[in-house]
């Protein structure tokens, strides 16, 4: 067994633990199902995934920012938070063209934008959003081959169990997904308690490598 320290060690220890040697091509696609679950679940934004929003408005909308998974806050400076809708809602609301102006109330997102009520609107939109993080396949090839991962660092065997919980159907071992589902889950678990310590007081702190 190996101790897992980085995406290299990952795929080692996930086929140690399937005692498969054949699997060299088909461990990182289950490395990648794993993350787009896991990151795709609103439930698992964290701290750790929050980026700054800057965005400088251009014809009354800000275009919504690469890697963008969800909003957790935004704002114009100076004005309370925006307060979200649909689309429809907004529409409905304000309709477009119309050039309804005044301090804006509401966000709402259309494709690659971010559009508000009233409508004119200008400035910069403020605020924070969830980004989805460097997935681990992106090492793939020497660099830092994501020894500072936060995942890695702090959670290495949600990443195994994860991963070997996607092996499975592959393997055709469906009477191994409950054991594996179960373990995988007290590790989500466990990364969900630690989340919700992050956003209140007298917090534990993750381990951030630098």
């Amino acid at each position: 067994m190996a101790v897992i320290t980085s995406y290299s060690t990952l795929l080692t220890e996930t086929a140690s633990w399937l005692a498969r040697s054949d699997l060299t091509s088909a461990i990182p696609g289950f490395v990648q199902a794993w993350e787009e679950d896991f990151f795709g679940d609103s439930d698992n934004w964290a701290p750790w995934m929050e980026t700054a929003l800057s965005v400088t408005l251009s014809n009354n909308v800000a275009a919504v920012p690469a890697a963008y998974l969800g909003l957790k806050i935004a704002y114009f400076d100076g004005r309370k938070p925006l307060d979200r809708l649909s689309l429809e809602q907004l529409y409905s609301r304000y309709p477009r063209g119309g050039g309804s102006a005044g301090i804006a109330l509401y966000i709402a997102r259309n494709g690659s934008n971010f559009e508000f009520g009233p409508e004119s609107q200008s400035g910069t939109l403020a605020g924070t959003y969830y980004a989805k993080p460097t997935v681990l396949r992106s090492y793939t090839t020497g660099g830092a081959d994501a020894v500072a991962h936060f995942l890695i660092v702090n959670f290495p065997q949600l990443c195994l169990y994860g991963t070997l919980l996607q092996a499975q159907p592959f393997l055709r071992k469906d009477d191994r997904v409950p054991l594996w589902k179960a373990a995988y889950d007290l590790q989500v678990e466990s990364y969900r308690k630690r989340k919700m310590a992050e956003d209140s007081s007298g917090s534990s702190h993750f381990t951030v490598v630098m």
